[in-house]
């Protein structure tokens, strides 16, 4: 493991050990306090973010780490200064990089002509540290993650996408709920049957809410991503029968709702959802820090 780019490059061994990892390290923080011990880590991010900024930073400190974060004023990476100096240069001095980008082909820049490993915190493709954050939480749930049952609701997108490569790989059961036009990417689908089918999990897409059956959690992101210009009233008229409802929970039997923030309740689910019992979103930002530094322990820690 030289990088973390997307869930998909992940072997099940080297996916199941991140996430028993990261529960070391959350459960044992003291013994990773110097794990870091000496590296800097810089951040690129081309977009706006909180939690991922947040746990990132705090997350380095934790381990002993330095971080330092770059936004992109000037706009995305490769305008002012190609992306292969980008990472020329900072593998100079740091020892890693975490990048937040529109692009995926970015990420992908700065992984070829860097020396240093990257850390994909979000592109238009993946969003591989939210994948794991999600699959660490529901091990805290699911003693067995090959047994559990989670669907997707609403606009198939970069999160999606890592569910489904995490889920196939784990052996789990993913069912994939969109709006017609709004399926997740053509080729991630056949990639991530292809490894539900090796790794004994199931992939089921659909377009009709009524396809989803027995379910221990259900997933839903927000409808209109960042930078996207769509009205609102055009989203809701076509998403609208795919919001996530108790009465959605109550048919399907799921006890847990996933969300991977920001929320907009009343929009992609309901408010009593949203901040209901089952509601596993805080537990989901929170495992965020937990997840990355399994990462960032994995391809820095001497």
């Amino acid at each position: 493991m030289n990088h973390l780019l997307s869930i998909k490059d992940l072997s099940q061994s080297q996916l199941i050990e991140l996430l028993q990892l990261a529960k070391e390290i959350k459960s044992n923080p003291k013994q990773y306090r110097n794990a870091l011990d000496g590296k800097s880590v810089v951040m690129l991010f081309e977009k706006p973010s909180l939690r991922t900024r947040v746990s990132f930073d705090i997350g380095i400190n934790k381990l002993g780490g330095h971080c330092l974060y770059l936004d992109q004023q000037n706009g995305a990476l490769g305008k002012r200064e190609p992306v292969s100096d980008f990472a020329s240069n900072i593998s100079c001095w740091a020892d890693a990089i975490v990048a937040r980008t529109f692009a995926h082909s970015t990420i992908e820049q700065l992984a070829e002509h860097g020396t240093v490993p990257v850390i994909n915190a979000l592109s238009d493709m993946y969003h591989p540290c939210q994948g794991l954050a999600d699959f660490l939480t529901l091990s805290e749930h699911f003693e067995d993650l090959s047994k559990v049952k989670l669907a997707y609701v609403g606009d198939g997108n970069n999160v999606t996408h890592s569910l489904m490569y995490g889920a196939a790989i784990l052996g789990a059961s993913l069912t994939v709920i969109c709006p017609q036009g709004h399926f997740p990417d053509g080729q991630v689908v056949v990639e991530a049957q292809a490894l539900a089918a090796k790794h004994g999990g199931e992939l089921l897409l659909s377009s009709d809410i009524n396809d989803l059956k027995q379910q221990d959690a259900i997933y839903t992101d927000t409808w209109i991503s960042m930078g996207d210009n769509a009205e609102l009233a055009d989203i809701k008229a076509k998403f609208g029968p795919y919001q996530v409802t108790s009465e959605l929970m109550q048919q399907t039997g799921a006890n847990y709702f996933m969300h991977c923030l920001p929320a907009y309740r009343g929009v992609e689910a309901t408010a009593e959802v949203v901040d209901g019992e089952g509601s596993l979103i805080l537990h989901q930002a929170e495992n965020r820090m937990h997840a990355q530094n399994a990462v960032l322990v994995t391809l820095l820690a001497d």
